[in-house]
């Protein structure tokens, strides 16, 4: 079983650096392991560039092993240098406890923490951190880890120009100090993390060589940056970072986010993030070849994506809105609905007095002059909360406006205002 993991891992593209890769996998054929990703709580919510290293400790679960979850509470008030050229601004405690509490409710979709053998557990690293004396941290842990060892470390090398505190340089050795304290309490014998991560993992197992007999085994395993295929970051948008978090991400940006994937990254994304298997997505990348136009594999990327991190619930909601966006049907959708939907839309505010239709869509900047408004209204081309519209004399009223805060008005096919009534 396990040597069928090492190898999906492998086709699906997210082993990048192994230590000691053939030792590793002799204990994963051995015995059920207990392996570990660390998450720092830096917002109430993680976003799906996060989400890699947990989907792959998913997969270890699958095949019988156990995924140990933790959260930086004590890590997330220092600061990962790793990736940064400046310092992070520090939390307050209460707002690190607020963001471990989002992250915790975001990891429970992803894994089964069920009673088995190998249901996950999560771990917060201030129960450990938190009550260490400074004596403590240098006699025990600082000692262990050579200064002139820490210099060779990339994430400190590259901000030696800039600089870098003293509260940064001591990270890695306390995320070791974690993977120390999950072999000697969880057997834990594996981190898996991002490639940024490295540096990290590698003084975690310094930690554990030196103090432990020569019998102690650990490994890491770290999987590459996702990147899009014409060289842009993967999992931003116009509008920022795509998040798990449905207040900050709706379940229908969600899914459509992933719905626009590029034909040139989809079979890709299918890969790292979904737990189809490879006869299906070798199938959907037979469609991506012969039947571009039809977008199965987005389609069928984006329902995974969005039903694991929001539910079937979610899923129902993002393919609603999506389905009545493209059939102009807007009435099948609730005013909720309408309001995630059209949140990104271009918006005005204009008064709540009743207005001819004609003398609104200039006002709103819908139609450019008064001569194109009728033309538009006599035409057809606009409608009013999915109803058309094409009546000169119609008054857009209480009738129109929903919650009695806002309308949605379509000028041609595709052509979505907001009007906010004030």
């Amino acid at each position: 079983m396990t040597n069928q993991l090492i190898e999906d891992l492998q086709w699906r593209g997210l082993l990048y650096q192994q230590t000691d890769a053939e030792g590793m996998e002799k204990l994963l054929n051995e015995e059920s392991v207990s392996l570990y990703v660390g998450v720092d709580p830096t917002a109430d919510s993680m976003h799906i560039g996060h989400i890699v290293p947990l989907l792959t400790l998913r997969r270890f679960q699958q095949a019988g092993h156990r995924p140990v979850l933790l959260v930086g509470g004590a890590t997330g008030m220092i600061g990962d240098p790793s990736g940064r050229s400046s310092e992070r601004n520090l939390l307050t405690a209460e707002q690190i406890e607020k963001n471990v509490a989002g992250l915790k409710a975001q990891m429970e979709r992803i894994f089964d923490f069920g009673e088995g053998e190998n249901g996950a557990i999560l771990v917060n690293n201030y129960d450990w951190v938190g009550g260490m004396s400074v004596i403590d941290f240098l006699r025990d842990y600082g000692k262990l880890v050579n200064v002139n060892y820490l210099l060779a470390k990339d994430t400190i090398a590259s901000r030696l120009e800039t600089g870098i505190s003293f509260t940064e340089f001591t990270y890695t050795i306390l995320q070791g100090l974690d993977f120390n304290h999950l072999y000697d309490n969880h057997n834990v014998r594996i981190q898996v993390g991002g490639s940024d991560q490295w540096g990290n993992i590698t003084t975690g197992l310094e930690i554990i060589r030196k103090t432990h007999d020569e019998e102690a085994k650990a490994f890491g395993i770290t999987i590459p940056l996702v990147t899009k295929a014409d060289g842009t970051k993967f999992g931003k948008t116009a509008g920022g970072a795509v998040w798990l978090d449905a207040e900050k991400t709706s379940p229908y940006e969600f899914y459509q986010f992933w719905i626009n994937t590029a034909d040139a990254d989809v079979v890709k994304y299918l890969k790292i993030f979904t737990f189809l298997s490879r006869e299906e997505i070798e199938a959907l990348e037979v469609a991506v070849q012969e039947e571009p136009h039809l977008r199965k594999a987005q389609k069928t990327l984006a329902a995974e994506m969005t039903k694991l991190i929001h539910g079937e619930e979610g899923l129902e909601q993002a393919e609603r809105i999506t389905a009545a966006l493209f059939s102009g049907d807007l009435k099948s959708l609730s005013v909720d609905e309408m309001k995630v939907a059209f949140a990104g839309v271009p918006s005005v505010e204009i008064g709540k007095e009743d207005k001819n239709i004609v003398d609104l869509i200039v006002e709103a900047g819908i139609s450019s002059s008064k001569r194109q408004a009728r033309e538009d209204v006599t035409n057809g081309a606009i409608s009013i909360n999915g109803e058309k519209v094409t009546d000169l004399d119609y008054i857009v009223d209480a009738k129109d406006r929903l919650e009695d805060a806002f309308a949605i008005i379509r000028r041609g096919k595709k052509k979505y205002h907001m009007v906010k009534f004030i």
